[in-house]
């Protein structure tokens, strides 16, 4: 497993977070519910994006936009719409509103989207669940605009056949190429020229520091040392110090202990009936309170403490 995957363990695409919308304008959707990361891409025409206190967002057909949450957005025929905003969510999938008519992963036949300025919209709205993923939306930013011409654009052939159909299983189908959308979206997001990527991202090609992340995010409980670590990766106990933290951004056993932290926190929320004995042996620790040390000088609270306000929310 690689760090890159790894935080994308807890984001699904799940049945009514997904919706195709086929627009005749004019038409202005309100997206309401301010979920934590919400995929948008355009398969015919082009539409305006207008986030939450930002500009707007002109979107072509083959361009994706991947809006980060809380704020909530609305998708447009043109700023300055004469259409009266249609309030959609997470079970925003049936009726028809004026020129509108939303689908939620099927078909009926009746949408015709080829006619004048028709536009075909796919959104999915990704509720990001546990502290894992939460590492991977922070190193987003509220809007990422994804071109055509890349990768991605084989996802939106697929996507694109599957929404003109209506076959058994494929909510299921349309759920998983919109996981594959957006992988591919974030990937090229960080790959862009000039970009700045996340460090834990970069560091992933050194082939020092990339193969000492691949380690520690596959076995996270084994009892690594830097002296092991280094015999893992082939290099001297010195070389993968300093390349770990020049890639990295700070020392190995400290990435390990603050990536245990992070599991410790989800496996906590998780697993309600194991103790907090239990979980500190999961992330590779045999005494108890030297994990509760390590988690409230991450945390700022116990593990105990963190237990009880995850299911206070």
């Amino acid at each position: 497993m690689d760090a890159f995957g790894d935080l994308f363990r807890g984001m699904r695409a799940q049945g009514s977070l997904f919706a195709s919308s086929t627009l005749s304008p004019p038409w202005a959707l309100h997206f309401v519910d301010g979920a934590p990361l919400t995929l948008c891409t355009v398969l015919g025409g082009a539409g305006w994006i207008v986030p939450e206190h930002r500009p707007p967002e002109h979107l072509r057909a083959g361009e994706t936009l991947i809006v980060r949450g809380p704020g909530s957005f609305t998708f447009v025929d043109e700023v300055g719409t004469r259409a009266e905003p249609v309030a959609c969510g997470e079970h925003c999938a049936t009726p028809e509103q004026g020129g509108t008519r939303h689908r939620l992963g099927w078909n009926d036949g009746s949408c015709d989207d080829s006619g004048d300025g028709a536009t075909t919209l796919i959104v999915g709205a990704y509720p990001v669940r546990g502290e894992i993923s939460r590492r991977l939306l922070d190193a987003l930013p509220v809007v990422l605009r994804v071109a055509s011409g890349g990768g991605a654009d084989a996802v939106l052939d697929h996507l694109a056949a599957e929404v003109a159909t209506d076959t058994p299983g494929q909510q299921v189908v349309l759920d998983r190429l919109l996981d594959w959308l957006l992988v591919c979206a974030v990937r090229e997001y960080f790959d862009r020229p000039g970009g700045e990527p996340p460090p834990w991202y970069a560091a992933q090609r050194d082939p020092v520091a990339g193969d000492a992340l691949r380690l520690l995010h596959a076995e996270p409980a084994a009892p690594w040392t830097v002296s092991s670590l280094a015999g893992r990766t082939g290099v001297s106990r010195s070389t993968l110090a300093k390349r770990f933290a020049d890639q990295v951004g700070e020392p190995p056993l400290t990435y390990l202990t603050r990536w245990r932290m992070t599991l410790a926190a989800d496996l906590l929320t998780e697993r309600e009936t194991a103790t907090v004995a239990e979980i500190a042996r999961t992330v590779g620790y045999t005494d108890a309170f030297a994990f509760s040390a390590a988690f409230k000088r991450i945390r700022g609270i116990s593990p105990s403490e963190f237990r009880r306000a995850g299911a206070a929310r």
